[in-house]
């Protein structure tokens, strides 16, 4: 994202506010490149050079209400990740993690071909900044437990508690992969 001369715009949620950037092309067209938290231990800033756009990022606010609103379980929004090759390897498996489930760092990595590197996993999670949409808030610890989340452990909480709440009424059922 560097020197990207982004449009940004906050947004009220259920998490508190959220920081959307992204290229907005006035209305028509939409990619998001980041979602920041207003708490925990990654929060986020506009940049300098970046544009404020209160009216824009209309399907990313829209996807976002549905999602909280417990009416939307997988996001349409073109994404601009913009990360290593191991990264991106990290976040597309992350999408695959269906809506109420939870899988390990461990688990990735063996999904990616990559048993032992459970820990470079946690890193490339850790570097997800599209997370909610990427959604990083389904890894947790090999013994359960959760694991560090850039919004705040509260904020983890909330997302898995909000999909463990409507995933049984899609007829989803939660449990480890």
């Amino acid at each position: 994202m560097g020197n990207l001369n982004l449009e940004y715009c906050y947004i009220d949620s259920p998490i508190g506010k959220l920081l959307l950037a992204g290229q907005n092309f006035h209305n028509r067209k939409e990619v998001l490149h980041l979602i920041g938290f207003s708490t925990g231990k990654d929060v986020r800033s506009p940049q300098e050079h970046w544009t404020e756009a209160p009216l824009g990022f209309c399907q990313t606010k829209q996807e976002l209400a549905e999602y909280f609103a417990g009416d939307r379980t997988q996001f349409t929004i073109k994404l601009e990740t913009d990360g290593t090759p191991f990264q991106n390897q990290v976040w597309q498996e992350l999408v695959k993690i269906p809506y109420g489930k939870t899988t390990t760092y461990g688990q990735m990595a063996k999904n990616i071909g990559r048993p032992k590197a459970s820990r470079a996993v946690g890193a490339a999670n850790g570097a997800n900044r599209i997370p909610i949409i990427l959604p990083c808030h389904r890894v947790i610890g090999a013994n359960r437990s959760l694991t560090g989340f850039a919004g705040g452990l509260p904020v983890k909480e909330f997302l898995l508690a909000l999909e463990q709440r409507v995933a049984p009424q899609l007829g989803h059922q939660h449990q480890l992969l």
